[in-house]
């Protein structure tokens, strides 16, 4: 009986060590185009997105988000679920080691997939690397290998006041899942974005555009808002 209550005290003593130290925030928003990697995810249409998160004080965080997608078949949303840990080294260095896996809930195909992400920041620059892992067998069908992708991304953030920033993007893709989807073995995806925090939320204005053929540049204005839980 000791024992138990000893292990019942010591749990919730964890719980309210975890929760105190730590938040937890939703957030809402739409966007004219939902763009994954510079290629939309809605046919061009819009889209309506939300999320929750949860952050401890150590760095570890995790997390939910979805939105609608249009494939042109039965896929009508994703859902994904994420998991990392972020920290600082110094002032002005950061680093974040996490694990993302895209859900696809009411598709007929399985295109499941999880990625594994790291990437460094220093001021206002950012680099990361992300490869796909545990995808799903419609993924990428044979001779291509589903779990043969690599996404490099570069990204730049300069302020130009309290709440109005700019920001220009680099990405690139390769791998055999992008030979099966794209039918060439890479691509590049580029953006500029003009941003600005408001009382009633974030506001966003993006030029984005892929070296893919028959790609178009498109132009993508979001919205976003977050409250705390």
């Amino acid at each position: 009986m000791k024992l138990a209550l000893s292990s019942t005290l010591l749990a919730s003593s964890l719980l309210t060590s975890l929760y105190a130290d730590a938040s937890v925030t939703a957030n809402i928003g739409a966007t004219s185009n939902y763009l994954w990697r510079g290629v939309s995810q809605t046919q061009d249409a819009v889209a309506v997105q939300g999320g929750v998160d949860y952050e401890h004080e150590s760095g570890l965080y995790l997390g939910t988000w979805a939105s609608n997608v249009d494939f042109d078949d039965e896929t009508s949303y994703e859902l994904d679920f994420y998991a990392g840990y972020a920290g600082t080294i110094g002032e002005e260095f950061g680093y974040d080691v996490s694990y993302l896996y895209y859900a696809y809930p009411d598709s007929d195909s399985d295109i499941d997939f999880g990625e594994l992400k790291a990437a460094i920041s220093w001021r206002w620059f950012s680099l990361s690397y992300s490869h796909v892992t545990n995808a799903g067998s419609d993924v990428a069908t044979a001779p291509w290998d589903n779990e043969d992708m690599g996404y490099l991304d570069a990204g730049v953030s300069i302020p130009l006041s309290d709440s109005l920033s700019i920001s220009a993007h680099y990405g690139y893709s390769t791998g055999d899942v992008v030979t099966a989807w794209f039918d060439t073995d890479s691509y590049s995806d580029y953006s500029l974005s003009l941003n600005k925090e408001t009382e009633i939320g974030a506001v966003s204005f993006t030029v984005s555009d892929t070296d893919l053929n028959g790609d178009d540049a498109k132009i993508v204005i979001g919205y976003s808002y977050s409250f705390e839980l």
